[in-house]
């Protein structure tokens, strides 16, 4: 029987840099993935394949829009077949570099699936090991809608939709999260007509509410079309396509819609089944996701879980800063995770970002706070490159700490850092905004909003 420190199940973003990460800190550790390949959920058919199919797609999308720069484009087209290939290739190298990573560090591989048959045990196809810490980290898959029988063909999740072999006439999406917004935008650049329905009055729930409106409307210019507080009842096969009835959501009124392929994209649930955690007694909540103290510790000694698989953002950087503050508390280090700055970022055009509170949370606490915002339309780098859309808005209490910062921006993922790394050492909108920017940068727009939030803004 083989003996580690430590067991890790899941080598998705979590599983993997917890398993680094324990065996720089002189553990011996095992990682089990049944995948075939490292990296989880979002190397594999995620995060980065849809990433790539953004930027693919807006390339392609650009091209219209050139001749304001004084080029012409004629006889573009899309080969969709080396698009996948591109997609598929940046997938494969950086699951060998996982695997690399792995070799470099000592992190013994173990192929297959596991369950735990009992405490200090793992079971992976007919040979056990025995650890003396065992770690979940079995990620999330799409939350299936019920009745609606996903199959990778004309109904998809997204898994499907990163797999397409041609272009839809028309997709209709349901859901108007991160997920269903991106890949949407993604067949909509490709030449897809792309009809997004939500059950809610709005797009992108939990973020701020204003910063959604101005989402929905750049998104809308794009050529999204949207169809809100509509809940999805049925969707039936026709000699032509799909066909899907939808109840006006508070309205005694439906209507159908017509597509050939259906995204369904309402959100993930753990991945928490097959590993035996009944049985052991682990504590798991009425949705699946397993329940651990400040620690990760489950209820059971000796086993931890970290990610998706466990309440709070299904994020894979999430995932990533659970896994080390875990292991390097297992080896008697003072891991910590701030969940009030982990940021959000939907890669659309124009990108959303969100870190902290929104202003709708701030409102129902009845938190004192002034809000500082500028648009993009008055940046002198966004007005150069025509990425106007969307605006920075930031929160603070009264003595300027920031509460919660939130951007629709071209950029804004990367915008957004400034502010996380702001709230993380408790600067101020004042620090901020007397910290030098360059110019002309898409930078300066967070720090006319933090100034905006003292009354003091310049070019507003």
């Amino acid at each position: 029987m083989n003996i580690y420190d430590l067991i890790v199940i899941g080598g998705g973003p979590g599983g993997y840099v917890a398993a680094i990460r324990a065996a720089q800190l002189g553990l011996k550790v095992a990682c089990v993935e049944g995948r075939g390949s490292l990296g989880g959920t979002c190397l594999n058919v995620g995060c980065i394949p849809s990433k790539a199919l953004l930027t693919s797609s807006a390339k392609y999308s650009e091209l219209a829009h050139l001749s304001s720069h004084g080029i012409a484009v004629e006889g573009a087209s899309i080969d969709l077949s080396s698009m996948m290939g591109r997609k598929d290739k940046i997938v494969g190298d950086l699951t060998k570099g996982i695997a690399f990573l792995f070799k470099k560090n000592g992190v013994d591989l173990i192929e297959g699936w596991a369950s735990i048959p009992t405490d200090g045990q793992v079971k992976v196809g007919d040979d056990t090991y025995e650890a003396k810490n065992i770690l979940i980290a079995t990620g999330s898959e799409p939350t299936p809608l019920n009745g609606i029988e996903i199959d990778e063909q004309d109904i998809l999740s997204s898994t499907g939709a990163i797999a397409l072999d041609t272009v839809p006439e028309h997709l209709v999406v349901v859901g108007a999260g991160v997920i269903g917004l991106e890949l949407g935008q993604v067949w909509s650049r490709l030449g897809a007509k792309v009809t997004v329905v939500e059950y809610l009055d709005r797009i992108l729930p939990g973020i701020d509410g204003e910063i959604a409106k101005l989402a929905q409307r750049a998104l809308s210019k794009r050529g999204l079309k949207f169809q809100l507080g509509c809940a999805l009842k049925t969707i039936d096969r026709t000699n032509v396509g799909l066909t899907l009835t939808l109840d006006r959501v508070g309205k005694d009124k439906e209507e159908v819609i017509e597509a050939d392929k259906v995204l369904i994209a309402v959100g993930r649930r753990p991945v928490s089944r097959g590993l035996g955690l009944e049985d052991l007694g682990i504590a798991l909540d009425p949705r699946g996701f397993i329940q651990v103290d400040t620690s990760f510790r489950t209820s059971v000694p000796g086993i931890y879980a970290i990610g998706d698989c466990v309440p709070g953002p299904m994020l894979a950087h999430k995932a990533e800063e659970d896994g080390v503050a875990c292991v390097e508390m297992l080896a008697g280090e003072a891991g910590h995770v701030d969940y009030n700055t982990v940021p959000g970022v939907v890669y659309t055009d124009p990108e959303v970002a969100s870190v902290g509170l929104t202003e709708e949370a701030l409102k129902e606490a009845g938190t004192e706070y002034s809000v500082g915002k500028f648009a993009f339309m008055a940046n002198s780098r966004a007005r150069s490159t025509g990425e106007t859309d969307g605006a920075v808005k930031v929160l603070a209490d009264p003595k300027g700490k920031i509460l919660g910062a939130h951007i629709c921006g071209a950029h804004g993922g990367d915008l957004i850092a400034e502010l996380v790394l702001a709230m993380t050492k408790g600067a101020t909108v004042g620090e901020v905004a007397s910290t030098c920017h360059a110019h002309p940068a898409m930078g300066e727009a967070v720090k006319e909003a933090c100034l905006d939030a003292m009354g003091r803004a310049i070019h507003a």
